[in-house]
């Protein structure tokens, strides 16, 4: 009896043993993720607070926890069931996703450095303001959900596969477990980051309303440092992106065979890799900067075709509008033209009408005076009767 309860002791002890394992190399797979996630969640954490530009202060907050609950969904609901479809039965697809994700990321940080440079035009919408009162607040608050989570959605995909490649050779339900926590912690890392953002200039503004004079001026400086801060965080998240994006496409090129790019950078890398004490951080700065060139010439790239593509298709909508409006002129001249000879013609039949009328109320008159009839007595019928 003792020996199956020790027995018993030590299935649980190795059970323990086990989980603890898992956990940790769900912890490690979830670390790893999130670190190689870094240049997209930064990027994210510049980008949503420009969404909230223009709200009123009461608004801010619950508006970030809808943008925060929608990216939830898009995460959880809808981009990890499919990638981990994706990664158990068509594993080799996940190379060429995260390529176009690695793609559309040095796309994003080429196209701001160029905006940047005065060399392309700064893309904003217009922002519209409300003027009918609560409903129509309450639809621009909807507008600006849907749009905070689109954007959200597309980045969320980078993450996530970002994320997947990193754990990729683990079981399926680790894989799971483990997205599922970079999702929940990315999220609420993000929007948590992302409301203290925005609401830095209120807590300055209040704290700049105390009697003690350190706290005014913390409060005035809080104030002073936010526009400092949110473009700090939009030059970190543009250099992180390239960083990233260019990273993805070197690694990914070579795993599709394409090796020169890859073995350029590791030679490079190798002898200030071998340097001791900070060789790791050395190497990992070689590889860094490389693939930041690299994300830049390829996102350039990119961003010079998407350019000219969209050059060309507006070109090609303005002459099809100028067709249009020429082609519009000459049918508005035709009717005008048919309308002057129907006039023309309305006109000549009114004319032939009157004198028509006219002839015959001449010959009425002509007929009315001819020989009346005599209706006096007959003398030869009164003399004969007589």
């Amino acid at each position: 009896m003792a020996g199956g309860l020790f027995a018993l002791l030590d299935d649980v002890a190795a059970l323990v043993k086990l989980s603890a394992a898992s956990l940790d190399d769900v912890a490690a797979g979830a670390s790893r993720s999130s670190i190689k996630a870094a240049g997209v969640v930064v990027d994210d954490a510049a980008v949503t607070p420009k969404f909230v530009e223009g709200v009123g202060p009461k608004r801010e907050l619950p508006i970030i926890k809808r943008i925060a609950l929608g990216s939830l969904v898009n995460k959880i609901l809808i981009i990890l069931p499919i990638i981990l479809l994706l990664s158990q039965f068509l594993p080799w697809l996940l190379t060429p996703l995260l390529m176009v994700g690695g793609t559309y990321l040095c796309f994003e940080g080429a196209e701001k450095i160029l905006e940047k440079l005065g060399w392309i035009k700064h893309h904003e919408e217009p922002k519209k303001e409300s003027k009918h009162g609560k409903k129509d607040d309450g639809d621009a608050e909807k507008k600006i959900v849907r749009s905070a989570i689109t954007t959200d959605f597309v980045l969320s995909c980078e993450i996530m596969v970002i994320a997947l490649n990193e754990v990729a050779d683990e079981t399926l339900l680790s894989r799971a477990i483990i997205l599922v926590i970079v999702a929940l912690g990315i999220t609420v890392g993000i929007y948590g980051t992302v409301g203290l953002i925005v609401k830095m200039d209120d807590i300055g503004l209040h704290m700049a309303k105390k009697d003690k004079p350190g706290t005014q001026k913390f409060g005035r400086f809080l104030v002073k440092a936010m526009p400092k801060l949110l473009a700090g965080l939009s030059v970190i998240g543009t250099f992180a992106m390239l960083w990233v994006g260019g990273h993805i496409i070197l690694v990914g090129t070579d795993e599709l065979g394409f090796n020169a790019l890859y073995d350029f950078v590791h030679h490079l890398e190798e002898p200030v890799a071998a340097i001791a004490g900070v060789g790791g951080f050395l190497g990992w700065l070689v590889n860094t900067f490389f693939s930041l060139i690299l994300g830049a010439i390829w996102g350039g790239i990119v961003a010079g075709i998407a350019i000219g593509f969209t050059a060309l298709l507006k070109s090609g909508n303005k002459d099809d509008k100028d067709h249009k409006d020429s082609t519009g002129q000459e049918d508005d001249e035709v009717p005008a033209d048919m309308a002057a000879a129907e006039s023309s013609a309305a006109d000549a039949s009114s004319t032939a009408d009157s004198t028509s009328t006219a002839d015959h109320g001449a010959g009425s008159a002509d007929h009315g005076a001819g020989p009346k009839p005599n209706y006096a007595p007959n003398p030869g019928k009164d003399s004969s009767g007589s």
